[in-house]
């Protein structure tokens, strides 16, 4: 069984996630390709998108958003992605189990509620969410007044994540804002979820996307347990080991490019799915390194990739009429050459960041 080094690791995953060259394609068929993109932050995905295609401008995402054939809700680890129309209809009921053992077993607001208290929420909220888009806080106040004596805030979260949703504009249209407000499937997008993607194609589209990787890299990239699904899979798969030993699974046809193949610069967002797809890191992330790299609150900005792998990190910094990048590099200075071009990536991202401003990029102290 061959063993792959993690350099070799490294390489297979930028080629995946089209971070060695930016590929021709639409906005769509990207987000399709990377089974959703992380989006707490609704203006995310459109960095690692710009990072991932070529000539990628914002509106063609937005229009997206406003057409309703992208939309943001709960997914993978119970967290906000922006996913086709397509894949929030098939992968939402796969998370719903997911989600309800995270509320009941993981949340505090899930030991306030009975399960008949939460159920009678349940039913309420989604009506009321259907009938027009909310706020949880609005949601919390209405089901207080409706269920007098029970927690409104527990109850609202019971219904946000037990009840298939979607985060609505105009909050993840670019250069727009808003209350984060949420309705039914059924509102949005005039149908509920359903039927789930089979699991063995959910299997393939994370290997496609993130491989090689092993069952444990797909359960921390998703909240699921697949092991079975692996190994049903396993005569249509291309097995590996990485310098640990592990097993690894891949599509025998992906691309693996050689260990030493050029990586170019890339900045990426907070969060990025390339820093989330593994239960090891250290393909991407620096050995000892994690996602609390620099911020006190322990979220890390946004990520400089420099020859493959985290070795910075950049954030936006606003002034009158003026936008810069800062980035700080972290254990020890970046050499010329490096910084000459991850400076060139940056100026070219503040063309989409901030049109119009005054452009620069500054370089902070090491991080150590």
């Amino acid at each position: 069984m061959e063993v792959m080094s993690r350099r070799a690791l490294n390489r297979a995953l930028l080629a995946r996630q089209h971070l060695l060259t930016r590929h021709h394609g639409p906005a769509w068929a990207m987000v399709e390709h990377l089974v959703g993109m992380q989006a707490q932050v609704p203006d995310h995905p459109y960095v690692g998108l710009w990072s991932r295609l070529e000539s990628f401008e914002p509106g063609e995402l937005s229009r997206m958003v406003e057409r309703r054939q992208a939309v943001r809700l709960s997914l993978m680890r119970s967290t906000i992605h922006l996913v086709t129309r397509r894949d929030a209809l098939g992968l939402r009921p796969m998370f719903s189990p997911l989600a309800e053992r995270h509320f009941f077993r993981g949340s505090p607001w899930g030991r306030n509620l009975t399960p008949a208290a939460a159920a009678a929420a349940i039913a309420a909220g989604k009506e009321l969410l259907h009938e027009r888009p909310r706020t949880v806080a609005e949601l919390a106040k209405l089901l207080a007044e409706r269920f007098p004596g029970q927690d409104g805030p527990s109850m609202a979260y019971a219904v946000r994540s037990q009840v298939p949703l979607v985060f609505v504009p105009p909050r993840g249209i670019w250069g727009k804002g808003g209350l984060v407000k949420l309705t039914t499937f059924e509102a949005w997008l005039s149908e509920a979820p359903g039927p789930a993607v089979p699991e063995e194609e959910l299997v393939l589209r994370y290997l496609a996307a993130f491989g090689p990787a092993s069952p444990a890299d797909l359960r921390a990239w998703s909240g699921l347990a697949m092991r079975a699904v692996f190994e049903r899979l396993r005569p249509r798969l291309k097995s590996f080991r990485d310098a640990r030993g592990a097993e690894m699974f891949d599509l025998p046809d992906a691309p693996r490019p050689p260990s030493d193949t050029p990586a170019p610069p890339r900045l990426l967002p907070d969060y990025d799915n390339i820093l989330l797809g593994h239960a090891d890191r250290t393909r991407i992330m620096p050995p000892g390194r994690n996602l609390g790299l620099f911020s006190p609150a322990g979220i890390m900005k946004g990520s400089v990739l420099v020859d493959g792998f985290v070795r910075a990190a950049w954030i936006p910094v606003k002034g009158t009429g003026r936008t810069d990048i800062s980035i700080t590099p972290f254990e020890k200075a970046l050499g010329k050459a490096d910084r000459n071009a991850v400076a060139e990536e940056a100026m070219r991202l503040l063309e989409m960041l901030a049109p119009g401003d005054r452009h620069g990029v500054r370089f902070a102290a090491v991080k150590s």
